[in-house]
Order: structure tokens, then C-alpha cells, then sequence
């Protein structure tokens, strides 16, 4: 069992080319089944995940790798799959 505050501790890390995307900000969860949609990284110059005009990951769940001890392995692939979340939209489920 992983939880919400251990995950947010973990870097988020691209398989294909080793980039660091930054940690996890926030989660998007299907309520109705109980599970996890997918991670929302903050996007670049923000400062504690508020200010600043970067674009957030949206990464499906299904394009997370691995969940290791410090990194969290996901794989992007096409816009189609993840993609940005213009600034100031947020998300549906919520910051924890």
C-alpha cells in the first residue's frame, strides 16, 4: 500500500528520456469506482504548486511504470495519452 503522502514525496521521472517532471501535485480519482485516474504534476515555475504560468502533466495511471522507493517510473507517450492542463483550469478532484 502506497500513500497519498509518500507519493507526493517521489520524484516523477520519463522513461524515455530521463526527465525529471517534478512530483506529484495533485490526483484525479474516479470516485464511483474507487480508483485513480491519473497524477497531475505541476508544470514548471511554479512555487508550491501555485504560482506561475507552467502547464501541469496529466499522466494516466496507466502510464505509470513503477512506483520504486524514491521515483516514480512513467512512460508519456503521445498527446493523445497525457497532455497538458492549461494554467488556472486545475482539476476535478481536488488538492490534498
Amino acid at each position: 500500500m502506497v500513500k497519498i503522502s509518500e507519493l507526493q514525496a517521489k520524484d516523477v521521472v520519463s522513461i524515455s528520456d530521463g526527465k525529471r517532471l517534478g512530483q506529484i501535485g495533485d490526483l484525479d480519482i474516479d470516485l464511483e469506482n474507487g480508483m485513480i485516474r491519473s497524477i497531475i504534476v505541476p508544470g514548471g515555475g511554479r512555487f508550491l504548486g501555485m504560482f506561475g504560468n507552467g502547464q501541469d502533466y496529466v499522466i494516466p495511471w496507466s502510464q505509470i511504470v513503477k512506483i520504486g522507493a524514491d521515483v516514480v517510473l512513467v512512460e508519456v507517450r503521445g498527446s493523445g495519452d497525457s497532455h497538458y492542463l492549461p494554467p488556472g483550469s486545475g482539476s476535478s478532484s481536488g488538492g490534498f
